[in-house]
């Protein structure tokens, strides 16, 4: 009777243990499935004040990066990669006193201190879990192997459009292809100051090649013209080769 009654205990142990780990496993299964969020609902007003601090610039600062910076605002005005709750409204302003503010340096390794390979970070004040106000550091340029390199626009506003997801609340995703996955990948290498400097000589450059070309296909033509009426006049029509 003895056996019975504590095969039973066993059984129903059994069945306990098998249903909390039911549990577990869905909860976790569950969790993993929510976005990662640092906060859900990051800000208490409307619109989001954001300053874009391009006057007090690192000296390789392109002018191009502020419209990159408007254009992530816009991405995520628009949706971002839609993993937003709300629907964020910002408005540009031209004090400091602002919800974000946005601003560059030369190099965040040597400026801040940072770990390698970080392009940007998202610096925030909070209460009562929302934030008050908050920096998004940028930089314009990096090192790669001992040379250093400035970042194109392209790479500008993806940083750009990673450091606002954080100021709206977004964590790190583990989706490759989603925007706020952690990592940076050098997408393009122009070099917005050497492009802006050196248009002016490629625009020359690209007239005088046409110019030059269509100079040389009007010689040719004409030197033609001068052959084939010399043929004519020393060989006849039929002498002509």
């Amino acid at each position: 009777m003895k056996n019975i009654m504590s095969e039973k205990k066993h059984d129903v142990a059994i069945v306990i243990i098998t249903f909390l780990v039911l549990i577990s496993v869905s909860q976790f299964a569950s969790a993993s499935a929510e976005y990662p969020k640092l906060l859900d609902v990051p800000w208490d007003h409307s619109p989001i004040t954001v300053f874009i601090d391009d006057v007090d610039v690192p000296p390789h600062y392109s002018p191009t990066y502020r419209t990159q910076v408007e254009s992530a605002l816009l991405y995520w005005e628009n949706g971002g990669n839609g993993k937003l709750d709300f629907t964020p409204d910002f408005e540009i302003v031209d004090t400091d006193d602002a919800d974000i503010r946005i601003m560059w340096v030369e190099n965040i390794e040597e400026a801040t201190g940072a770990k390698e390979g970080v392009a940007g970070f998202w610096s925030s004040y909070e209460v009562n879990g929302m934030y008050q106000r908050g920096d998004i550091v940028l930089e314009v340029g990096n090192y790669q192997g001992n040379a250093w390199r400035q970042y194109g626009d392209l790479n500008m506003f993806l940083v750009t459009k990673h450091e606002l997801g954080h100021a709206l609340g977004l964590a790190h995703s583990n989706d490759r292809k989603d925007i706020m996955y952690p990592t940076y990948e050098e997408r393009d290498s122009v070099n917005p100051l050497l492009l802006s400097a050196t248009r002016p000589i490629l625009l020359v450059f690209g007239v005088v090649s046409l110019v030059a070309i269509g100079f040389l296909l009007v010689s040719w033509r004409r030197y033609k013209r001068k052959r084939e009426q010399l043929e004519i006049e020393l060989f006849g029509e039929s002498g002509r080769l």
